[in-house]
């Protein structure tokens, strides 16, 4: 294959209108939560989610652009200028897993158990009629070293500065109104590693860190790949949204906890969410631009240039379902930019492309993606990877993931290694 990075533009585009002129002649789409949400609602898992969570299906998305007010089964409290459930909804979410790569020197060139990957309490649902909430507890996880900077990963690591161990992981609450069909409101956030687009995202592109159908999501999101939709974030963010699409305009820092700020970036996206050919589809662009300004004790100024525009589609296959998801992206260079900090390098871009198949809807899915990646580096810059994965539903809300990624190009592993297989399980109660 050609590795020549120029031709890049191109290429996205011609492979998005490709799949997209093919999904539009094919069958009609089914209609197919946290725990947290499923005890709040009385709905299945699966309602909201499309084979295998957390990858959103449209109901999902309903869920999400209400605010997480919709009630079900379970009893209100509700009285003057109050509505809110008899009982607090919680979840515990668990990834338990194992690694092997090829390389040598680092754990998982031997094999490593990761006993927990990641573990978090999330409570969240109604706060009111038109007010939903989600809080992230993390469980597990690093000690704030009180620098005050901002390491953007992998791994992400959040400093609020203040030398203690943060546990209060992300947090965001949803101010909602619906006008004449479209809910227009406002999400106060603060995240430790979903970046900017934790505030509001409804597409399983991985624009959103938490919000892809693949584990490995530098494998097979370009948006991931380039940390456009990963790391520290606070802002708010201001919402529209209905059934055909959704737009968002951010002001926000890339800190987590106090920081001093003077000045905020900007982040913009949209996207439009049509039915194609009956498959439920979605295509968006997002624009990252301006600078946070900051204090030294807040990690000082940067500035945050970059852009991507991704896909998606959902639909049947015969009698199985099937999702198609692609991304482009590209930050430009420059020593302050907070997705391209190196002196030296050059603008970096990526695209990717992720399919799936249920092949026994509803339990098993097998997944193939594909990145290719530019670093910007004056040499040894390219990055192709390829993912191979399972997923298998021991029940809805637990699955057994099973995944291969080969690295080719320049870059490699930790350790030297072209290769690493992971098993893991992913539960939430």
């Amino acid at each position: 294959m050609d590795k020549n990075i120029t031709v890049w533009p191109l290429r996205p585009v011609i492979v998005m209108a490709l799949l997209f002129t093919i999904i539009g002649v094919l069958a009609p789409l089914p209609a197919n939560a946290v725990p947290a949400f499923a005890r709040q609602t009385g709905a299945t898992c699966d309602s909201c989610h499309f084979q295998h969570f957390p990858a959103l299906n449209s109901f999902g998305r309903a869920f999400k652009q209400t605010a997480y007010t919709m009630s079900g089964t379970e009893e209100n409290v509700e009285t003057n200028n109050l509505s809110l459930p008899r009982d607090l909804s919680a979840s515990l979410i668990t990834k338990v897993r194992y690694q092997k790569s090829n390389g040598t020197g680092t754990a998982t060139d031997t094999g490593e158990l990761q006993f927990p990957d990641e573990a978090a309490l999330l409570i969240g649902g109604r706060g009111g009629n038109n007010l939903g909430f989600l809080f992230e507890f993390v469980t597990f996880g690093a000690a704030d070293t009180g620098t005050g900077e901002i390491t953007v990963g992998p791994p992400d690591v959040a400093d609020t500065g203040s030398g203690d161990v943060s546990l209060f992981g992300s947090f965001k609450a949803h101010f909602n109104h619906q006008v004449k069909g479209t809910n227009v409101g406002a999400v106060l956030f603060t995240t430790d590693s979903g970046g900017v687009s934790y505030g509001f995202e409804l597409l399983n592109t991985g624009a959103q860190r938490f919000l892809r159908p693949a584990e490995d999501r530098q494998a097979t999101s370009a948006q991931q790949w380039l940390n456009l939709g990963s790391g520290a974030a606070e802002g708010v963010a201001l919402v529209a949204s209905n059934d055909t699409g959704f737009a968002n305009l951010t002001l926000w820092t890339p800190n987590h906890g106090n920081a001093a700020v003077n000045g905020t970036a900007t982040y913009l996206r949209a996207a439009w969410m049509p039915m194609l050919g009956g498959w439920d589809s979605g295509l968006g662009f997002q624009y990252f631009s301006g600078s946070a300004s900051r204090n030294a004790g807040s990690g000082g100024d940067v500035d945050t240039d970059g852009w991507a525009i991704d896909a998606q589609s959902q639909g049947m296959l015969g009698k199985k379902p099937a999702g198609v998801y692609l991304s482009y992206a590209t930050v430009d260079a420059g020593s302050r930019n907070l997705f391209n900090q190196d002196t030296n390098a050059n603008k970096k871009q990526a695209w990717s492309v992720l399919g799936e198949l249920g092949v026994i809807p509803d339990r098993m899915t097998v997944q193939l993606g594909y990145l290719d990646g530019d670093s910007g580096a004056v040499t040894g810059s390219s990055d192709q990877r390829w993912m191979t994965g399972i997923t298998w539903l021991v029940a809805q809300n637990a699955q057994l993931v099973l995944w291969n990624t080969q690295y080719s190009g320049d870059v490699k592993l930790d350790g030297g290694g072209d290769n690493i297989t992971s098993v893991m399980l992913f539960a939430a109660f």
